[in-house]
């Protein structure tokens, strides 16, 4: 054997040896327990960066530890291959989004071969491939058959730089989740996914979640914004028409002292037409129209408004209150209608200061008399309910129940519950995604195009303008085609879908990839799911995370699979940082994943990135750290070389001689303990690596002790173990250490050492001995000495005996395990 890991020879000669043998490919075994780890699949972006090394290095451990320890392990990858980034690419360097996304496949999976990921590569799926989006459109017009599915105009966000619209999960504070740019609003016919039909399915399904961080559960919920209210109609004077709202504080209705719509309402424009007021309105609208949401709603965003001239009756009170148009209520909320409740809501109160509106207190504490015009803020706490007729003096969950009954006794209102979630978007104006699957017929209408029609295929010939419409729409062999209903000339849809639809059912069709003829085998899909172990960002908590909870639900409604849920167990990874900073190539700081490959190997990359940090906290990279975790795996393969022959000869049966010996073997079943608990239950492999490098020290500290009186059977068990425990981490040395060790089949089809509980415990402990409170001895006794015998044992050491002589023993204190403290005078 060579004195040193020789990366460059042995990494590539396992890697063809595990293809060729199709080490990891993954079939059903209905005798055998299954378990299937998945990590998000990537964008072909063309290179791996840090990022990629951290998440699928994470679910490869997984893999393989869940495969040595007896399951069968379905490990997949794939390609979330749709999008605009190789659209504009394909603009920028006049190459067709297919070619550069082929390409980048090929590239990026040669990158993971390299990096020894145990993917059972006969189940790649990319979502650009016929083969898979036949199956998203067919979802689609699923969808489409229960109601699910539904093209409609709406206030939609549309990015100017992106030149598409965008679902409101992909608007972050107002800007462009992709490019940053302001996100403005737009009317658009557009196609959605009726969501909001699950939110209660999707909100009580957190229960079976037990095993996802309770931060990503969070988002989801204040994503989906549940709120219990009333919603409450309020007749418009001189008019049939009627103002509906939605509060959470029907308890406050007699403090209502305007309303407020959205200018996008649709009662607006209607109302105010043909007054006074309708030229100054529109060009209010007109305003309102140019901000994007952060700055009509930023809790800093000034307040802006005007009074529409219309006046609204109170149901309570028969007040009559001025109906307003403000930039803080927006259309896609509620129902785009408020009753403003200045003197115990903070936006209602700025509001009405600013504009010189009546501010009446309807609720206060104990003890307390607010008046309204010395308000300072609102008083937004829920206490007693005061000038309110029917409600004063009740609480609010009492005063909530009377109006509620009062409201539906009297047909002016009702219960309610209100969610914050709204349907999802699903068009994109651009060329790179799934065709939407419907037809456009003068005579019949919309029409879905037959499911025997699929897959609805893009064309190739296709001109990238980059106008805001999708360039589909430019190609007539694509647009033009006949009704299947009538058969007369009809026009295609051009729009294409959101990537999200893509990946929202991906983890089921690697239970039946090689299937044709239909999505997926039940019974397939039955076995592997749920997924056991799934690994992505926590940036996706209310994306993908989200969509492909709704998506499983449906499948599973459509009586396609069995399982409400699809991912079983989540770990959200942290990010690879530079310096403290993300990594970037926009920022420069770069550390490419090849250059590490080439200059130390796989095993390396990987050990480094799972030692250097806890898989959910982000990672700061070190050049340091790199060559560290090279020192370390020289130190275990010089293990072997070293004792090759010593090794090779050693039977498997062994004797504890010695403390020495008995010490070390303490030591192993610590180790198989630790790292064991580590992968399987805490999920942090940085200790368990930090497990295996303090029993390859004790392995040392042994062999520098005994001189050429190795026991080795014990040693030869000790290494084996140790092999083992890294093989998950460092898949090719260990392979390759394992071979010279004589034996012939993979390391990675061995069985995970087991560990002995009572072989973890010390026989004997050092028990420090003070005198005076001063370490004057330290004594070798039994684990299991009671505390007489142990201040006899102390007593009768010399050194001890030397420091009593002519004193008189005033105490003696025993710390269980640990000291004896004797006071003398």
């Amino acid at each position: 054997m060579k004195g040193r890991y020789d990366f460059k020879n042995v990494e590539p000669k396992w890697q063809k040896n595990w293809e060729d043998s199709q080490l990891y490919k993954s079939e059903v075994k209905e005798d055998q327990s299954k378990y299937y780890v998945l990590e998000m699949f990537p964008y072909p972006s063309g290179n791996l960066h840090m990022g990629h090394v951290r998440n699928y290095s994470l679910g490869d451990v997984f893999a393989r530890y869940k495969r040595m320890e007896g399951f069968n392990v379905l490990h997949p990858m794939g390609w979330d291959a749709f999008g605009l980034p190789a659209e504009n690419a394909a603009i920028k360097r006049n190459i067709h989004p297919n070619s550069w996304t082929q390409d980048n496949i090929d590239n990026m999976r040669k990158q993971f071969k390299m990096m020894g990921l145990s993917y059972d590569w006969d189940r790649e799926v990319a979502t650009c491939n016929p083969d898979y989006y036949k199956w998203t459109q067919w979802l689609f017009l699923q969808l489409y058959k229960e109601g699910l599915a539904y093209k409609q105009k709406a206030n939609v966000n549309w990015c100017p730089s992106c030149q598409t619209v965008l679902a409101n999960e992909q608007v972050i504070d107002g800007e462009c989740e992709r490019c940053d740019s302001k996100v403005i609003d737009k009317d658009l016919e557009q196609w959605f996914f009726k969501i909001t039909d699950y939110t209660e399915e999707l909100l009580a399904d957190h229960k079976l979640l037990k095993n996802w961080p309770e931060r990503v559960k969070t988002m989801q919920k204040n994503w989906i914004g549940r709120s219990e209210g009333a919603q409450i109609k309020f007749e418009i004077e001189g008019s049939n028409e009627e103002i509906e709202v939605f509060t959470t504080r029907p308890d406050t209705i007699y403090g209502a002292t305007y309303m407020v719509l959205a200018p996008e309402h649709p009662l607006v424009e209607k109302l105010v037409s043909g007054s006074n007021k309708e030229q100054e309105v529109m060009d209010f609208i007109a305003k309102m129209q140019a901000q994007d949401e952060e700055e009509r709603t930023g809790s800093d965003a000034p307040k802006l408004g005007m009074d529409t001239g219309i006046k609204a009756i109170n149901p309570l009170t028969n007040e009559e209150i001025p109906v307003m148009i403000a930039n803080y209520v927006l259309m896609g909320y509620g129902t785009g209608a408020i009753m403003a409740v200045p003197a115990h809501d903070q936006r209602d109160f700025e509001f009405a200061k600013k504009y010189d509106l009546p501010i009446r207190v309807v609720v206060q504490g104990e003890g307390e008399e607010l008046i309204g015009e010395e308000l300072t803020e609102a008083y937004t706490e829920k206490g007693k309910i005061v000038n309110s007729d029917i409600l004063n003096g009740l609480t609010f969950s009492e005063a909530f129940d009377k109006i509620i009954d009062h409201l539906e006794s009297n047909n002016i209102g009702n219960k309610e519950v209100n969610y914050r979630l709204r349907d999802w978007l699903i068009s994109r104006q651009r060329y790179w995604g799934t065709p939407i699957p419907m037809i456009y017929c003068d005579d019949c209408g919309v029409v879905s195009v037959p499911e025997e029609d699929l897959p609805v295929e893009l064309p190739t010939n296709v001109e990238f303008t980059g106008q805001g419409q999708s360039p589909l729409a430019n190609v007539k062999d694509f647009v033009n085609t006949t009704c299947p209903k009538c058969g007369k000339n009809a026009k295609r849809e051009v729009d294409t879908m959101d990537t999200f639809v893509d990946s929202s059912w991906y983890y089921l069709r690697y239970t039946s990839a090689d299937l044709a003829d239909k999505i997926l085998d039940k019974d397939r899909a039955n076995y592997w799911m749920n997924v056991d172990q799934y690994i992505g960002g926590i940036e996706h908590a209310i994306l993908h995370l989200l969509y492909a909870r709704f998506f499983m639900k449906f499948i599973s409604d459509q009586g396609l699979v069995d399982y409400k849920e699809p991912f079983d167990k989540l770990l959200t990874q942290g990010m690879v940082l530079l310096d403290g900073a993300k990594m970037s190539k926009s920022k420069g700081n770069i550390v490419d994943p090849m250059e590490i490959l080439d200059n130390y190997g796989a095993d390396v990359a990987r050990l480094f990135i799972l030692f250097a940090a806890p898989p959910e906290r982000d990672l700061d990279w070190s050049d340091e750290g790199v060559e560290g975790a090279e020192r370390f795996l020289n130190r275990v393969w010089r293990l072997v070389s070293e004792h090759i022959n010593g090794l090779k000869e050693a039977n498997s049966d062994f004797e504890l001689n010695t403390k020495l010996e008995q010490e070390l073997h303490r030591q192993l079943h610590i180790a198989i303990k630790s790292v064991t608990v580590d992968i399987s239950e805490r999920e942090q492999f940085n200790t368990a690596i930090s497990s295996i490098m303090e029993l390859v020290n004790a392995t040392y500290k042994y062999l520098s002790k005994v001189d050429e009186n190795i026991n080795y059977p014990l040693y030869k068990k000790v290494v084996e173990s140790i092999i083992l425990l890294l093989a998950p981490f460092a898949p090719h040395m260990t392979e390759e250490l394992w071979s010279n060790l004589g034996y012939e089949e993979s390391i990675h089809l061995q069985s995970w050492p087991s560990y002995d509980e009572e072989a973890t415990k010390k026989d004997e402990i050092t028990i420090v001995v003070q005198i005076n409170g001063k370490v004057r001895d330290k004594v070798e006794v039994s684990a299991d000495i009671d505390k007489e015998s142990l201040k006899a044992v102390v007593k009768e050491q010399e050194k001890v005996q030397e420091y009593l002589e002519g004193k008189e023993i005033i105490k003696e204190i025993v710390v269980p395990k640990r000291l004896v403290n004797i006071v003398v005078k």
